[in-house]
């Protein structure tokens, strides 16, 4: 297995590709700690870690809002204490909402921003350091093709993930030395949750398929599969970059 007994916190894990990513890493032997948001979201984090393990031995659920300093603090010293350290991070937790960049009200754009840029910032400082300690570990950010295409009508988005790729590359700089990577894995358009505005429209989702060679969205597992081969032993040469896991979207040449 690929992640045999490394202890793992996912944040933004009890639906679509956070879901997907604990599911394979618990598959591959991780131990795994399964971040929610909300209250409403606890049932789906719980059922995940029942999925797992229903034992609660090997995984375990934690609410916290990856924005407030305060959680991510408790939530890392959780996973250290229940696991005895932690070896990956996978920053999964995201938020978007179509808006007009002249129409966005600074309350939108603070709220991308925070969930997801600050939000994976304080979790790889506080995971980091314990990382740091135990000269061994990986940071999996996930970014999407839009740290490098732009999104029309999601600039508060597309700023996030532009600014995740220059932290994962000078995070990966500083860190090397001491044992730990960091990089980035990028999907395009992925059949979750968050994207149902457009699988619920026959014509938009048709037009987004148009855009990728391969004719298809991606499912959540495609990228799960990724992120795990990213966190393990078989990925320790590669570090400060971002891994494309787009059917081709950013080939295309209206991207161009």
């Amino acid at each position: 297995m690929l992640l045999e007994g490394r202890r793992t916190l996912i944040t933004g894990a009890s639906s679509g590709i956070g879901k997907a990513t604990a599911e394979r890493f618990g598959a591959e032997g991780a131990l795994v700690c399964v971040n929610y948001f909300s209250d409403k979201e606890k049932p789906d984090a719980q059922a995940v870690c029942a999925g797992l393990d229903p034992s609660g031995a090997r995984a375990f659920a934690f609410q916290a809002d990856v924005g407030d300093e305060q959680q991510v603090t408790a939530m890392i010293a959780a996973v250290v204490d229940r696991f005895g350290g932690i070896d990956v991070l996978v920053n999964n937790a995201g938020i978007e909402k179509q808006v007009a960049t002249l129409e966005m009200p600074l309350e939108m754009w603070n709220a991308v921003l925070r969930t997801n840029l600050t939000g994976a910032f304080l979790c790889l400082r506080e995971a980091g350091k314990h990382m740091v300690a135990q000269k061994r570990g990986v940071i999996v950010n996930m970014s999407s093709v839009h740290e490098f295409i732009p999104w029309p009508g999601f600039a508060h988005y597309c700023a996030s993930k532009g600014g995740m790729k220059l932290l994962t590359q000078t995070v990966a700089r500083e860190l090397a030395a001491q044992g730990v990577r960091c990089l980035n894995v990028a999907p395009g358009a992925i059949a979750t949750p968050i994207n149902d505005f457009v699988l619920d429209d026959a014509e938009a989702k048709h037009q987004v398929e148009e855009e990728i060679p391969l004719g298809r969205f991606g499912q959540p597992e495609e990228i799960a599969g990724a992120v795990a081969w990213a966190a393990s032993d078989q990925a320790a040469y590669v570090t400060g970059t971002t891994l494309v896991v787009d059917g081709g979207m950013s080939t295309y040449p209206r991207f161009i």
